[in-house]
C-alpha cells in the first residue's frame, strides 16, 4: 500500500530533475555555444550531478535535441495561450507577429543555431537535428495557422511558410548586433500584408 506514495514523489523528483536539465541545457547553448557546453556544465548549471544528468541523458546530442524540442514546445505553447488572448481586428496579426519575432531573437533561437551549426560538421548528428527541424517546422507551421485563423489551403500555406522564414531571418539579423528598430518596421510591414492577403478560416 505505501510503495505508489513513495514512487511518487520519487517520480516528481526524476521529472523536476530533468526538466532542470533540459532548461539549463538551452541556456548554456545560447551562452557558450555547443563546444563550451559539456554535460559537466550543464548538470552544474541545472544543480544536480554527472550522473544524475547521465542517467536521464547517456550523450550530450541526447540531451540537446531533447532540451531544443522541449523548450520549443513550451515557447510555442506560451504564445498560443498569449494569442488567445489578443482581441480582433488588424492589431492582432501585429501582435502575434510580435510574439512569434520575439521566440527567433530569443535564447532558444541561438541555442537552435548553435547546435545547427555543430550538427554541420557532424553527419551522425546532422541526420538527428534534420529530423527535429522537420517536426519543429511542422508543429510551428501547424500552430501559426491556427493562430491567424486561416484556412490550410495552397497559398495560405506558402505564405505563412514564408512569414516564418522571415522571422528565422529577422533573428539571424539579431545575433550580433540590436536590430530591434528595424524589425519593428518589418514586422508591422508584414502583418498588413497579412491581413490583406490570408482569407479567414
Amino acid at each position: 500500500m505505501g510503495s505508489p506514495a513513495v514512487r511518487e514523489p520519487q517520480q516528481d523528483r526524476s521529472r523536476a530533475t530533468r526538466q532542470r536539465l533540459l532548461e539549463a541545457a538551452v541556456e548554456c547553448l545560447a551562452e557558450r555555444g555547443f563546444a563550451g557546453s559539456t554535460v559537466t556544465v550543464v548538470a552544474e548549471r541545472a544543480g544536480v550531478s554527472r550522473g544524475a544528468a547521465q542517467h536521464h541523458f547517456p550523450t550530450r546530442e541526447e540531451l540537446f535535441l531533447a532540451a531544443v524540442r522541449y523548450v520549443s514546445e513550451v515557447r510555442m505553447q506560451e504564445i498560443g495561450r498569449q494569442a488567445a488572448t489578443l482581441g480582433a481586428g488588424s492589431r492582432r496579426t501585429e501582435a502575434l507577429m510580435e510574439l512569434l519575432a520575439d521566440l527567433y531573437t530569443g535564447q532558444l533561437f541561438r541555442a537552435a543555431l548553435h547546435l545547427w551549426v555543430a550538427a554541420a560538421a557532424e553527419p551522425q548528428m546532422r541526420e538527428a537535428i534534420v529530423s527535429l527541424e522537420a517536426e519543429l517546422g511542422r508543429e510551428a507551421h501547424r500552430a501559426v495557422i491556427r493562430m491567424l485563423g486561416v484556412p490550410d489551403t495552397p497559398g495560405v500555406r506558402e505564405t505563412v511558410q514564408a512569414t516564418l522564414d522571415l522571422l528565422r531571418g529577422l533573428g539571424l539579423g539579431n545575433l550580433l548586433t540590436d536590430d530591434s528598430a528595424r524589425r519593428a518596421g518589418i514586422v508591422r510591414q508584414w502583418a498588413r500584408m497579412l491581413d490583406s492577403t490570408l482569407p479567414k478560416s
